[in-house]
Protein backbone atom coordinates (compact mmCIF):
# COMPACT_ATOMS: atom_id res chain seq x y z
CA UNK A 1 0.00 0.00 0.00
CA UNK A 2 2.60 2.57 0.67
CA UNK A 3 4.14 1.36 -2.63
CA UNK A 4 1.44 2.65 -4.41
CA UNK A 5 1.21 5.92 -2.40
CA UNK A 6 4.81 6.19 -3.13
CA UNK A 7 4.54 5.94 -6.69
CA UNK A 8 1.39 8.27 -6.32
CA UNK A 9 3.21 11.12 -5.14
CA UNK A 10 5.85 10.32 -7.32
CA UNK A 11 3.82 10.73 -10.58
CA UNK A 12 1.97 14.04 -9.17
CA UNK A 13 5.55 15.47 -8.61
CA UNK A 14 6.52 14.45 -12.22
CA UNK A 15 3.12 15.58 -14.01
CA UNK A 16 3.99 18.93 -12.09
CA UNK A 17 7.29 19.31 -13.41
CA UNK A 18 6.66 18.19 -16.98
CA UNK A 19 3.43 20.84 -17.19
CA UNK A 20 5.35 23.60 -15.58
CA UNK A 21 8.14 22.59 -18.48
CA UNK A 22 5.53 22.87 -20.21
CA UNK A 23 4.13 26.26 -18.98
CA UNK A 24 6.95 28.31 -20.04
CA UNK A 25 8.03 26.67 -23.42
CA UNK A 26 3.94 27.18 -24.25
CA UNK A 27 3.98 31.00 -22.95
CA UNK A 28 6.88 32.25 -25.24
CA UNK A 29 5.72 30.43 -28.10
CA UNK A 30 2.37 31.77 -27.47
CA UNK A 31 3.72 35.20 -27.08
CA UNK A 32 6.19 34.91 -30.54
CA UNK A 33 4.42 32.54 -33.31
CA UNK A 34 3.32 33.76 -36.29
CA UNK A 35 -0.68 34.85 -36.17
CA UNK A 36 -1.52 31.62 -38.68
CA UNK A 37 -0.63 29.53 -35.10
CA UNK A 38 -1.44 31.88 -32.44
CA UNK A 39 -4.56 30.36 -31.32
CA UNK A 40 -3.22 26.42 -30.94
CA UNK A 41 -0.39 27.65 -28.88
CA UNK A 42 -2.74 29.97 -26.32
CA UNK A 43 -5.00 26.97 -26.40
CA UNK A 44 -2.10 24.50 -25.86
CA UNK A 45 -0.77 27.06 -23.09
CA UNK A 46 -4.39 27.63 -21.53
CA UNK A 47 -5.01 23.78 -21.00
CA UNK A 48 -1.27 22.90 -19.83
CA UNK A 49 -2.01 25.60 -17.00
CA UNK A 50 -5.55 24.52 -16.01
CA UNK A 51 -3.70 20.82 -15.85
CA UNK A 52 -1.10 22.63 -13.39
CA UNK A 53 -3.59 23.97 -11.52
CA UNK A 54 -5.90 20.66 -11.03
CA UNK A 55 -2.40 18.77 -10.20
CA UNK A 56 -1.41 21.08 -7.74
CA UNK A 57 -4.63 21.69 -5.70
CA UNK A 58 -5.58 18.31 -5.91
CA UNK A 59 -2.61 16.39 -5.39
CA UNK A 60 -0.70 18.16 -2.33
CA UNK A 61 -1.58 19.72 0.44
CA UNK A 62 0.20 21.42 3.62
CA UNK A 63 4.15 21.71 3.56
CA UNK A 64 3.83 19.72 0.31
CA UNK A 65 1.89 22.16 -1.45
CA UNK A 66 3.76 25.06 -0.49
CA UNK A 67 7.02 23.06 -1.77
CA UNK A 68 5.50 22.26 -5.13
CA UNK A 69 4.60 25.44 -5.57
CA UNK A 70 7.86 26.72 -5.08
CA UNK A 71 9.29 24.16 -7.82
CA UNK A 72 6.84 25.19 -10.21
CA UNK A 73 7.84 28.60 -10.50
CA UNK A 74 11.16 27.73 -10.73
CA UNK A 75 10.65 25.34 -13.20
CA UNK A 76 8.40 27.23 -15.31
CA UNK A 77 10.26 30.07 -15.44
CA UNK A 78 13.45 27.92 -16.22
CA UNK A 79 11.72 26.88 -19.44
CA UNK A 80 10.67 29.94 -20.01
CA UNK A 81 13.68 31.80 -20.25
CA UNK A 82 15.57 28.41 -21.71
CA UNK A 83 13.11 28.91 -25.01
CA UNK A 84 13.36 32.85 -24.82
CA UNK A 85 17.14 31.78 -25.21
CA UNK A 86 16.07 28.95 -28.21
CA UNK A 87 13.96 31.98 -29.81
CA UNK A 88 16.48 34.34 -29.86
CA UNK A 89 18.38 32.29 -31.09
CA UNK A 90 17.48 31.73 -34.31
CA UNK A 91 18.83 31.92 -37.34
CA UNK A 92 18.23 34.66 -39.96
CA UNK A 93 16.74 32.16 -42.89
CA UNK A 94 16.81 34.99 -46.23
CA UNK A 95 19.21 33.06 -48.84
CA UNK A 96 22.47 34.80 -50.02
CA UNK A 97 23.37 33.48 -53.27
CA UNK A 98 26.45 32.07 -54.38
CA UNK A 99 29.34 34.61 -55.47
CA UNK A 100 29.81 32.80 -58.96
CA UNK A 101 31.92 35.32 -60.64
CA UNK A 102 35.35 34.91 -60.82
CA UNK A 103 37.90 37.38 -59.24
CA UNK A 104 39.42 40.07 -61.44
CA UNK A 105 36.76 39.44 -63.93
CA UNK A 106 36.07 43.38 -64.35
CA UNK A 107 32.90 42.88 -65.57
CA UNK A 108 30.50 44.06 -68.46
CA UNK A 109 31.11 47.68 -68.00
CA UNK A 110 27.69 48.30 -66.76
CA UNK A 111 26.82 49.76 -63.45
CA UNK A 112 24.90 48.92 -60.32
CA UNK A 113 22.64 51.14 -57.86
CA UNK A 114 21.95 48.66 -54.82
CA UNK A 115 18.86 50.28 -52.94
CA UNK A 116 19.49 49.77 -49.09
CA UNK A 117 17.07 50.67 -46.78
CA UNK A 118 15.70 49.51 -43.20
CA UNK A 119 13.10 46.85 -44.66
CA UNK A 120 9.46 45.18 -42.69
CA UNK A 121 8.20 42.32 -44.06
CA UNK A 122 4.95 42.99 -45.16
CA UNK A 123 3.33 40.13 -42.37
CA UNK A 124 4.49 39.65 -38.59
CA UNK A 125 8.01 38.08 -38.72
CA UNK A 126 10.27 38.83 -35.57
CA UNK A 127 13.53 38.06 -37.47
CA UNK A 128 14.72 42.07 -37.99
CA UNK A 129 14.39 41.86 -34.14
CA UNK A 130 15.66 39.03 -33.25
CA UNK A 131 18.95 40.17 -35.20
CA UNK A 132 18.62 43.46 -33.11
CA UNK A 133 18.49 42.17 -29.69
CA UNK A 134 21.91 39.84 -30.82
CA UNK A 135 23.74 43.03 -32.14
CA UNK A 136 23.18 45.57 -28.98
CA UNK A 137 24.48 41.97 -26.82
CA UNK A 138 27.85 41.95 -29.46
CA UNK A 139 28.23 45.69 -29.06
CA UNK A 140 26.93 45.73 -25.28
CA UNK A 141 24.17 47.86 -25.28
CA UNK A 142 21.39 47.31 -23.08
CA UNK A 143 17.80 46.92 -24.54
CA UNK A 144 15.04 45.26 -23.09
CA UNK A 145 15.64 42.69 -21.02
CA UNK A 146 15.53 39.01 -21.93
CA UNK A 147 12.74 37.76 -19.78
CA UNK A 148 10.97 40.83 -21.44
CA UNK A 149 11.66 40.05 -25.34
CA UNK A 150 9.05 37.86 -25.50
CA UNK A 151 6.26 40.41 -24.61
CA UNK A 152 8.38 43.19 -26.60
CA UNK A 153 7.45 41.06 -29.76
CA UNK A 154 4.18 40.40 -28.83
CA UNK A 155 3.77 44.17 -29.19
CA UNK A 156 4.99 43.89 -32.53
CA UNK A 157 2.75 41.01 -33.73
CA UNK A 158 -0.53 42.88 -31.83
CA UNK A 159 0.42 45.82 -34.19
CA UNK A 160 0.76 43.61 -37.29
CA UNK A 161 -2.97 42.47 -36.12
CA UNK A 162 -4.26 45.50 -35.83
CA UNK A 163 -2.74 47.39 -39.24
CA UNK A 164 -3.39 43.97 -41.35
CA UNK A 165 -0.11 44.44 -43.30
CA UNK A 166 2.66 46.69 -43.45
CA UNK A 167 3.32 48.62 -47.07
CA UNK A 168 7.09 49.12 -45.66
CA UNK A 169 8.68 46.66 -48.87
CA UNK A 170 5.49 47.13 -51.75
CA UNK A 171 6.41 51.02 -50.98
CA UNK A 172 9.81 50.67 -51.09
CA UNK A 173 9.96 48.56 -54.96
CA UNK A 174 7.82 51.09 -56.26
CA UNK A 175 10.48 53.97 -55.04
CA UNK A 176 13.42 51.89 -56.61
CA UNK A 177 11.08 51.82 -59.95
CA UNK A 178 10.33 55.75 -59.93
CA UNK A 179 14.39 56.12 -59.78
CA UNK A 180 14.57 53.34 -62.65
CA UNK A 181 11.85 55.49 -64.74
CA UNK A 182 14.21 58.87 -63.99
CA UNK A 183 17.33 57.43 -64.64
CA UNK A 184 15.61 56.20 -67.86
CA UNK A 185 13.81 59.13 -69.14
CA UNK A 186 17.43 60.82 -68.74
CA UNK A 187 18.90 58.08 -71.61
CA UNK A 188 20.50 56.45 -69.05
CA UNK A 189 19.32 52.71 -70.51
CA UNK A 190 22.24 50.72 -68.80
CA UNK A 191 22.47 51.35 -65.21
CA UNK A 192 20.48 48.10 -63.29
CA UNK A 193 18.92 48.62 -60.17
CA UNK A 194 18.84 46.44 -57.13
CA UNK A 195 16.50 46.91 -53.86
CA UNK A 196 17.78 45.48 -51.03
CA UNK A 197 16.98 45.04 -46.99
CA UNK A 198 18.24 45.06 -43.84
CA UNK A 199 15.27 43.33 -42.24
CA UNK A 200 13.63 41.72 -45.38
CA UNK A 201 14.67 39.80 -48.77
CA UNK A 202 17.09 40.30 -50.34
CA UNK A 203 19.72 41.42 -47.55
CA UNK A 204 22.11 44.29 -48.85
CA UNK A 205 25.07 41.39 -49.40
CA UNK A 206 22.53 39.44 -51.46
CA UNK A 207 22.06 42.32 -53.63
CA UNK A 208 25.11 42.95 -54.28
CA UNK A 209 25.75 39.48 -55.08
CA UNK A 210 23.42 39.26 -57.95
CA UNK A 211 24.94 42.34 -58.88
CA UNK A 212 28.13 41.05 -59.25
CA UNK A 213 27.08 37.97 -61.07
CA UNK A 214 25.13 40.12 -63.39
CA UNK A 215 28.78 41.53 -64.19
CA UNK A 216 28.20 45.10 -63.20
CA UNK A 217 31.68 46.93 -62.89
CA UNK A 218 31.20 49.42 -60.34
CA UNK A 219 28.69 49.30 -57.56
CA UNK A 220 26.69 52.61 -55.86
CA UNK A 221 25.12 51.44 -52.29
CA UNK A 222 21.93 53.92 -52.28
CA UNK A 223 21.27 54.40 -48.31
CA UNK A 224 17.90 55.25 -47.91
CA UNK A 225 18.00 55.92 -44.47
CA UNK A 226 17.93 59.30 -42.88
CA UNK A 227 21.49 58.96 -40.31
CA UNK A 228 23.93 57.32 -39.90
CA UNK A 229 23.41 54.63 -37.67
CA UNK A 230 23.93 51.01 -36.54
CA UNK A 231 21.11 50.20 -39.36
CA UNK A 232 23.49 51.64 -41.69
CA UNK A 233 26.33 50.38 -39.50
CA UNK A 234 24.93 46.74 -40.12
CA UNK A 235 24.83 46.97 -43.90
CA UNK A 236 27.77 48.06 -44.67
CA UNK A 237 29.62 44.95 -42.80
CA UNK A 238 27.30 42.71 -44.70
CA UNK A 239 28.40 44.62 -47.52
CA UNK A 240 32.33 44.90 -46.70
CA UNK A 241 32.25 41.05 -46.05
CA UNK A 242 32.11 40.59 -49.68
CA UNK A 243 35.30 42.23 -50.13
CA UNK A 244 34.44 43.66 -53.45
CA UNK A 245 37.07 46.21 -54.28
CA UNK A 246 40.51 43.59 -53.13
CA UNK A 247 38.75 40.21 -55.07
CA UNK A 248 37.30 42.39 -58.09
CA UNK A 249 39.28 45.55 -58.43
CA UNK A 250 35.52 47.37 -59.05
CA UNK A 251 34.52 50.70 -57.38
CA UNK A 252 31.78 49.89 -55.03
CA UNK A 253 30.76 53.68 -53.11
CA UNK A 254 28.27 54.70 -50.72
CA UNK A 255 25.72 57.70 -50.74
CA UNK A 256 25.67 58.09 -47.33
CA UNK A 257 21.94 58.25 -45.68
CA UNK A 258 19.23 62.10 -46.76
CA UNK A 259 19.98 63.76 -43.44
CA UNK A 260 21.56 66.77 -45.07
CA UNK A 261 19.53 66.72 -48.57
CA UNK A 262 18.11 69.99 -49.00
CA UNK A 263 15.75 68.47 -51.37
CA UNK A 264 14.48 66.09 -49.07
CA UNK A 265 13.86 68.64 -46.38
CA UNK A 266 11.28 70.94 -49.22
CA UNK A 267 9.46 68.11 -49.36
CA UNK A 268 8.14 68.19 -46.26
CA UNK A 269 7.01 71.97 -47.39
CA UNK A 270 4.92 70.82 -50.23
CA UNK A 271 3.46 68.26 -48.91
CA UNK A 272 1.86 70.07 -46.00
CA UNK A 273 0.86 72.89 -48.62
CA UNK A 274 -0.85 70.26 -50.44
CA UNK A 275 -2.39 69.44 -47.28
CA UNK A 276 -3.69 72.59 -45.38
CA UNK A 277 -7.13 73.09 -47.60
CA UNK A 278 -8.79 76.27 -46.78
CA UNK A 279 -6.95 76.98 -43.34
CA UNK A 280 -4.58 79.70 -43.07
CA UNK A 281 -1.53 78.96 -42.13
CA UNK A 282 -1.01 80.84 -39.37
CA UNK A 283 -3.42 78.67 -38.14
CA UNK A 284 -1.84 75.55 -38.69
CA UNK A 285 0.41 73.18 -36.80
CA UNK A 286 2.95 71.20 -38.02
CA UNK A 287 4.38 68.04 -36.20
CA UNK A 288 7.73 66.60 -37.04
CA UNK A 289 7.97 63.04 -35.34
CA UNK A 290 11.13 61.51 -34.99
CA UNK A 291 12.02 57.63 -34.27
CA UNK A 292 14.58 58.53 -31.12
CA UNK A 293 17.02 55.98 -29.75
CA UNK A 294 17.64 55.23 -26.30
CA UNK A 295 20.14 58.31 -24.30
CA UNK A 296 22.60 54.64 -23.68
CA UNK A 297 22.76 54.31 -27.89
CA UNK A 298 23.60 57.73 -28.37
CA UNK A 299 27.21 57.08 -26.88
CA UNK A 300 27.20 54.45 -29.31
CA UNK A 301 25.61 56.19 -32.03
CA UNK A 302 26.22 60.42 -31.17
CA UNK A 303 25.63 60.87 -34.79
CA UNK A 304 21.93 59.42 -35.25
CA UNK A 305 20.15 61.86 -32.97
CA UNK A 306 21.95 64.57 -33.92
CA UNK A 307 21.35 64.47 -37.57
CA UNK A 308 17.88 63.52 -36.52
CA UNK A 309 17.34 67.01 -34.71
CA UNK A 310 19.20 68.61 -37.07
CA UNK A 311 17.36 67.48 -40.21
CA UNK A 312 13.98 68.24 -38.73
CA UNK A 313 15.02 71.95 -37.49
CA UNK A 314 15.99 72.52 -41.22
CA UNK A 315 12.34 71.39 -42.21
CA UNK A 316 11.03 73.91 -39.19
CA UNK A 317 13.11 76.71 -40.90
CA UNK A 318 11.78 75.81 -44.20
CA UNK A 319 7.98 75.75 -42.77
CA UNK A 320 8.34 79.05 -40.99
CA UNK A 321 9.81 80.86 -44.00
CA UNK A 322 7.38 79.41 -46.19
CA UNK A 323 4.76 81.83 -43.93
CA UNK A 324 3.32 79.18 -40.96
CA UNK A 325 4.29 80.52 -37.33
CA UNK A 326 7.11 79.31 -35.37
CA UNK A 327 5.56 78.70 -32.39
CA UNK A 328 3.41 76.13 -34.43
CA UNK A 329 6.08 74.44 -35.30
CA UNK A 330 7.46 71.74 -33.16
CA UNK A 331 9.22 68.39 -32.77
CA UNK A 332 8.40 65.15 -31.07
CA UNK A 333 9.59 61.87 -30.47
CA UNK A 334 7.84 58.30 -31.10
CA UNK A 335 10.07 56.80 -28.53
CA UNK A 336 12.89 56.65 -25.77
CA UNK A 337 12.64 60.55 -25.70
CA UNK A 338 10.53 63.75 -24.81
CA UNK A 339 8.53 65.64 -25.93
CA UNK A 340 5.99 62.84 -27.15
CA UNK A 341 3.23 63.76 -29.46
CA UNK A 342 0.41 64.12 -27.46
CA UNK A 343 2.03 66.70 -25.69
CA UNK A 344 2.76 69.12 -28.47
CA UNK A 345 -0.65 68.67 -29.98
CA UNK A 346 -2.49 69.54 -26.82
CA UNK A 347 -0.11 72.67 -26.86
CA UNK A 348 -0.85 73.45 -30.29
CA UNK A 349 -5.01 73.02 -29.48
CA UNK A 350 -4.48 75.75 -26.39
CA UNK A 351 -2.50 77.74 -28.88
CA UNK A 352 -5.52 78.68 -31.10
CA UNK A 353 -4.71 75.90 -33.73
CA UNK A 354 -7.14 74.76 -36.16
CA UNK A 355 -5.02 71.72 -37.84
CA UNK A 356 -2.90 70.15 -36.99
CA UNK A 357 -0.07 68.19 -39.97
CA UNK A 358 1.92 65.47 -38.68
CA UNK A 359 5.19 63.83 -40.28
CA UNK A 360 6.72 60.14 -39.35
CA UNK A 361 9.64 62.50 -40.59
CA UNK A 362 12.55 60.07 -40.23
CA UNK A 363 10.68 56.97 -41.79
CA UNK A 364 11.31 56.93 -45.67
CA UNK A 365 8.46 54.38 -46.35
CA UNK A 366 4.88 53.39 -45.17
CA UNK A 367 5.64 50.78 -42.15
CA UNK A 368 4.32 49.92 -38.39
CA UNK A 369 5.72 53.41 -37.24
CA UNK A 370 3.99 55.34 -39.56
CA UNK A 371 0.44 53.36 -40.17
CA UNK A 372 0.20 52.55 -36.09
CA UNK A 373 2.80 54.11 -33.98
CA UNK A 374 2.58 57.61 -35.00
CA UNK A 375 -0.64 57.90 -35.56
CA UNK A 376 -1.48 56.06 -31.97
CA UNK A 377 0.57 58.21 -29.95
CA UNK A 378 -0.89 61.30 -31.97
CA UNK A 379 -4.05 60.11 -31.03
CA UNK A 380 -3.69 60.17 -27.21
CA UNK A 381 -3.83 63.80 -27.25
CA UNK A 382 -6.88 65.41 -24.89
CA UNK A 383 -8.74 67.55 -28.09
CA UNK A 384 -11.95 68.10 -28.83
CA UNK A 385 -13.75 64.95 -30.94
CA UNK A 386 -13.17 66.02 -34.48
CA UNK A 387 -10.17 68.01 -33.85
CA UNK A 388 -8.08 67.81 -37.10
CA UNK A 389 -5.07 65.40 -37.01
CA UNK A 390 -4.15 64.69 -39.87
CA UNK A 391 -1.37 62.02 -40.90
CA UNK A 392 1.19 63.07 -43.82
CA UNK A 393 2.91 59.84 -43.45
CA UNK A 394 6.66 58.78 -44.26
CA UNK A 395 8.41 59.83 -47.46
CA UNK A 396 7.15 57.17 -49.61
CA UNK A 397 7.12 57.84 -53.46
CA UNK A 398 7.43 61.37 -53.53
CA UNK A 399 8.54 62.87 -56.52
CA UNK A 400 10.95 65.61 -54.60
CA UNK A 401 11.90 62.05 -52.41
CA UNK A 402 12.53 60.34 -55.49
CA UNK A 403 14.83 63.14 -56.59
CA UNK A 404 17.06 63.51 -53.23
CA UNK A 405 17.60 60.19 -53.33
CA UNK A 406 18.39 60.23 -56.98
CA UNK A 407 20.91 63.50 -56.46
CA UNK A 408 22.87 61.56 -54.00
CA UNK A 409 23.53 58.61 -56.66
CA UNK A 410 24.29 61.32 -59.09
CA UNK A 411 26.98 63.21 -56.90
CA UNK A 412 28.89 59.31 -56.31
CA UNK A 413 28.30 58.81 -59.70
CA UNK A 414 29.95 61.78 -60.59
CA UNK A 415 33.03 61.18 -58.32
CA UNK A 416 33.33 57.29 -59.53
CA UNK A 417 33.40 59.54 -63.27
CA UNK A 418 32.96 56.97 -66.70
CA UNK A 419 34.59 54.01 -66.84
CA UNK A 420 36.27 54.13 -70.03
CA UNK A 421 38.87 51.45 -69.65
CA UNK A 422 35.66 49.21 -69.40
CA UNK A 423 35.04 47.95 -72.72
CA UNK A 424 33.09 44.47 -72.76
CA UNK A 425 29.30 44.70 -74.20
CA UNK A 426 26.67 45.56 -72.16
CA UNK A 427 24.00 42.83 -71.50
CA UNK A 428 21.03 41.43 -69.59
CA UNK A 429 18.10 43.32 -67.72
CA UNK A 430 17.89 45.04 -64.60
CA UNK A 431 17.73 43.74 -61.37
Amino acid sequence: MSSLTGSTVYLRWFAAAVLSLLVGMLTVNALTVHPRRMASYIIGLLTALFALIVVVAVGFQGQALLAVVAVVLVLVTFSYIGTTRAFLAREDPRPVPELVRAEGDPGLGHTAVVYFTHGEPETYDPIGWINQFNEFEDQGIAFVPLVARPFFVNQLRKKYLEVGRSDHRRMHIQMVNRIREAFRAEGDDTTRFYYSFLDDNPRPDAAVIQALNEGASRIVVSEVFLTISNHTAEGKELIEALAVEERFGLPLVYTGPMYDSETLQSMFVQRAGANIGDTPKEKVAILLVGHGQPDEWDVEWATETEQEIGFRMAVLERLAQDGYRSENLSLAWMEFKEPKPAEKVEEFAANGVEKVLYFSAAISADAIHSQWDVPSLVDEARVSEGYPLINLGAWNDDPTVIQAIKEKIDAQLGELGTLSSLSRPLAGRDG
